[in-house]
């Protein structure tokens, strides 16, 4: 029997999302900038793992994700597809790698699978993006788009608010998330929108939709893994913390550092 090589069990597992969506299989989803994340990512229950432009915020430091680059995106992705294993991997394409031309968008897309292994890419926005992304689907790499909160727009936006708020606001996300569908993606991430507004999206689409701060209705959920193990100290607020790995590594280095000043390490167990 031919061996199926990961990149091919990979995007099987992408296809069949779908059919989850159908069966009412809740589709599970994390982040992941690094190979050592994605090794251990890789032998947990999850679906895909994200490389989201967030590891500005989340490695970089910055406060926006719009300083990240085509080749930061590359490096982190190649990392993640080396731990993943025959886990799906997605990788965002970065501010402006998209939006100029459909055909600039296709070629980014494209080093974002060819060079660095990526299943499938991800962007932001709704029908204003529709001619992309079926350019990009056309050159046979799959899309998952992203509505609602767009943490690229956040100059637009004017900062990190939740979004359809508004009746009118509420229309036009779902006539985005139907766009979107239209133009061939296969999954659709809601960002910070009401709850209720997102069980409409769900039940309006046939492709799955996948929640971060948008309420139990999704299809999935994603997270930041940073976010999900306490990494940082203050959550938010659609964040629910499964560990304080901060609290944990803090505690470890300071013993570290208590034996190191009182000689204790390296005893003799550690020595040559």
């Amino acid at each position: 029997m031919q061996q199926v090589s990961p990149s091919v069990a990979a995007a099987r597992v992408l296809a069949g999302l779908r059919a989850k969506k159908q069966q009412r299989e809740r589709i599970v989803a994390l982040t992941a900038y690094d190979w050592l994340t994605a090794s251990w990512l890789a032998h947990c229950p999850v679906d895909f793992l994200l490389v989201g432009d967030s590891l500005a915020n989340v490695v970089a430091g910055h406060e926006s994700t719009l300083p990240v680059t085509m080749d930061e995106m590359v490096y982190h992705t190649r990392m993640v597809v080396r731990g993943a294993g025959g886990v799906p991997v997605i990788a965002d394409l970065p501010f402006l790698s998209y939006e100029v031309t459909p055909e600039a968008a296709v070629l980014n897309a494209g080093r974002l699978v060819k060079e660095a292994g990526a299943t499938a890419v991800k962007l932001e926005g709704g029908a204003e993006l529709a001619p992309t992304i079926e350019r990009i689907v056309r050159a046979h790499i799959p899309v998952l788009g992203h509505l609602g909160l767009t943490p690229q727009s956040v100059l637009e936006l004017g900062g990190y608010k939740v979004q359809g708020t508004h009746a009118n606001d509420a229309e036009r996300l779902r006539a985005h998330a139907r766009a979107v569908q239209e133009a061939g993606a296969f999954a659709l991430v809601l960002e910070c929108i009401p709850g209720t507004l997102a069980a409409l999206i769900t039940a309006d689409l046939a492709i799955p939709t996948i929640g971060i701060g948008a309420g139990p209705d999704c299809d999935g959920q994603i997270l930041v893994t940073h976010d999900v193990l306490g990494w940082f100290d203050q959550p938010k607020k659609f964040v629910k913390q499964y560990a304080h790995c901060r609290q944990i590594a803090t505690a470890a280095i300071t013993a570290f550092a208590a034996d190191v000043r009182a000689g204790r390490f390296p005893a003799t167990e550690h020595t040559f």
